[in-house]
């Protein structure tokens, strides 16, 4: 069965949605993440993806103090991305309460940093974020293209071991119209053992069955829950239905 993760992005301490990664395009859902967090926590949920958007902007960790709160509030299991550049970064991470780190801007940038992350912490830990658009790798909160293709980006560190990778198709990002469920069926083409994460453009619990279907490890949804497109009683009704 498809592990549903929720989606609570951060800017200046609050839970906002950006479309298709821009700042511009903002919309504040609440004030207060750790009440967010709760309500996952109280539905039901295990795991939720935090991004600490202004840590992406400012290529360094901004919200720590959000990423503590919801670790000591909650018993979430806390995927944490956003502005993980430098070994301090990934250390205040872990020691604030994230269980898993998402890093792609350092994998793309500095591939021997982010291979020692890999050695250091373990591969149970680490997940690599795969950012694309038109097929390449974006970097630093999406404001940055980069050379790299998405397939032999991927195959460089699967051959180091990574088991877990968050891929978001940028132009399906917040825009409610459905995710790149082929772009995903091709990855696992490439790599049927990984542990594959998708994310981007799901408005819809039809839209979660069709990844699951796809044998999708994962799925990360932010903007369809804040928006009441995909309720936290029908998550909750589908793992109780497909547990087992």
């Amino acid at each position: 069965m498809i592990r549903i993760i929720p989606a609570i992005d951060i800017i200046d301490g609050k839970c906002v949605r950006l479309s298709q990664g821009d700042y511009d395009q903002k919309k504040v859902y609440s004030e207060n993440v750790v009440e967010i967090a709760r309500k996952f926590e109280e539905a039901g949920i295990e795991h939720i993806h935090v991004v600490d958007l202004d840590g992406a902007k400012s290529k360094h960790i901004v919200n720590i103090k959000a990423l503590k709160e919801i670790a000591s509030e909650t018993g979430l299991e806390i995927d944490f991305g956003g502005g993980i550049k430098t070994d301090e970064d990934i250390s205040t991470a872990f020691q604030n309460g994230a269980k898993q780190v998402t890093v792609g801007s350092i994998a793309v940038q500095r591939p021997d940093l982010f291979i020692s992350w890999l050695q250091k912490y373990g591969a149970e830990r680490i997940i690599l974020g795969a950012d694309m658009k038109d097929g390449f790798i974006s970097v630093n909160g999406w404001k940055e293209g980069s050379t790299k293709a998405l397939i032999p980006f991927l195959e460089s560190y699967v051959k180091e071991g990574i088991q877990y990778v968050l891929c978001t198709d940028i132009s399906k990002d917040g825009m409610l119209q459905g995710p790149s469920i082929q772009l995903y069926k091709d990855i696992m083409t490439h790599f049927p053992t990984l542990k594959l994460i998708a994310s981007g453009g799901v408005s819809s619990m039809k839209d979660i069955e069709e990844l699951d279907k796809a044998g999708i490890y994962a799925v990360v949804t932010g903007k369809a829950i804040y928006e009441n497109k995909i309720t936290l009683e029908e998550i909750v009704d589908y793992i109780k239905t497909h547990k087992n």
